[in-house]
């Protein structure tokens, strides 16, 4: 068990030069496998899920080089081969099911452990995945502990409509249209960030890809796929993490953000407690003139909201950031998760620190902000941003605070310890058996 002890109650001060985002590195990974020529990565992060999939491919026979210090990669699956009888896909990550569909176009078969898992999110099913594989032509069948997935042709075009904007379903049909001759059209397709990043990464590759950041794609499909060279750009999780960071402490961090474009909601979302974000020459910002408040809206008797869904809502993934503030801001605010249901049973923890919260439903919960907090002991489940968000908390109460079961920040953030240190935290990890 892995726990971030903090000595809290100092402001952060300083740059930051955030990481990639693991949720685009994760797939374009994946995506390499559909082509035999040489691709150079730059910018990818010393993360456990990076260093799983390059486990995989040298365990396939692929040539990967990775320079941890600069984040550069070399990889070449020219001689890969793939033995379903004998080769497992990591158990411990969503995203091995991103593996499915190069595998299937390059091999026509490919097995998935039937337990692959994320982050403790709630019920997270597979079926949409089932069911893009099968309409691209690929027969899906559950065995001993896996899904085996066989092609009996070629992959196959097709039009397709998702339940819902799911971002691994979208980058798998996509992968799965990059392969197949043909135009594949997918409606109700997942826009965020990360999910363009990876178009473009397909783009790159030679995959002639329309509406990248719409919820409309279409895939021309079945031609070559080249290698070449690819940056990636900052995670815009962790560029917001950092800002709530600096404003949590009253601190001055400044950030660097290549595409500001992505945060105007993000930046609103600040300012409901007080806090403006400014970007100028690449850099930003968190400005508060006081105390964290909550700010009352026009409209009276009802709260202010943060409500957090697919993009381009707020990302789900850092409501618990914005959590962390409305702890610590004089007022009250309901935040809603309007995807997963089991992502707000940790919010318990921070009672542990004198916080008053309550929780409406699994999806809602109100903080009663503001009030006197003390340092702590508290556990976090496994999900990232719930781990930073009580760091966030403990940073920003003097004395010392411990983060239990914090291991989960290590899947997105390489530096993250390095970089607190950086602006002046008294942080470190502690490992026990």
């Amino acid at each position: 068990m892995s726990s971030l002890i903090v000595h809290g109650g100092t402001p952060l001060r300083g740059r930051v030069t955030p990481s990639a985002n693991k949720n685009a590195v994760l797939p374009v990974l994946c995506a390499t496998l559909l082509t035999r020529e040489p691709l150079r990565l730059h910018g990818v992060p010393d993360i456990t899920d990076v260093r799983k999939i390059l486990e995989i491919f040298q365990a396939l026979g692929s040539e990967v080089r990775l320079d941890r210090e600069s984040g550069t990669l070399d990889l070449h699956h020219r001689d890969t081969v793939f033995d379903a009888a004998r080769h497992r896909l990591p158990e411990e990550m969503r995203s091995s099911i991103m593996l499915v569909p190069p595998l299937l176009a390059r091999f026509g078969v490919a097995r998935l452990e039937d337990n692959v898992k994320g982050c403790t999110l709630g019920v997270r099913e597979i079926d949409p995945h089932v069911e893009v594989l099968r309409h691209f032509g690929g027969q899906v069948e559950r065995t001993a502990g896996s899904l085996l997935v066989r092609l009996a042709d070629k992959l196959r075009p097709v039009d397709h409509w998702l339940d819902y904007a799911s971002v691994t379903t979208t980058e798998n049909f996509v992968l799965c249209a990059a392969a197949a001759p043909g135009t594949s059209t997918l409606t109700n397709a997942a826009s965020e960030p990360h999910v363009q990043e990876f178009c473009r990464f397909m783009a790159m590759m030679g995959v002639g890809i329309e509406g990248m950041g719409t919820s409309r794609l279409t895939v021309h499909g079945g031609g070559p796929l080249k290698g070449g060279e690819f940056r990636f750009d900052e995670d815009f999780h962790e560029i917001a993490t950092f800002l709530a960071l600096g404003a949590i402490t009253g601190g001055d961090v400044l950030v660097r953000n290549s595409a500001p474009e992505q945060f105007p909601l993000i930046d609103r979302t600040f300012a409901k407690f007080g806090v403006q974000i400014v970007h100028s020459d690449g850099w930003s910002q968190a400005r508060r003139g006081g105390p964290l408040k909550v700010q009352a809206p026009f409209t009276s008797n009802v709260l202010t909201k943060v409500e957090a869904a697919p993009w381009p809502y707020v990302p789900v993934d850092l409501l618990p950031i914005f959590i962390a503030l409305g702890v610590r801001a004089e007022g009250n605010a309901m935040f809603w998760n309007k995807v997963y249901d089991g992502a707000l049973g940790w919010t318990g923890e921070l009672s542990k620190f004198g916080a008053h919260v309550f929780s409406s439903d699994p999806h809602r919960l109100i903080t009663f902000g503001g009030g006197p907090l003390a340092p702590a002991v508290v556990e976090s489940p496994y999900i990232i941003r719930v781990a930073i968000a009580l760091f966030m908390v403990a940073a920003s109460i003097e004395g010392r605070s411990e983060i239990r079961n914090a291991a989960p920040i290590r899947r997105a953030h390489p530096r993250f310890v390095e970089n607190l240190r950086s602006l002046g935290v008294r942080v470190e990890w502690t490992q026990e058996e």
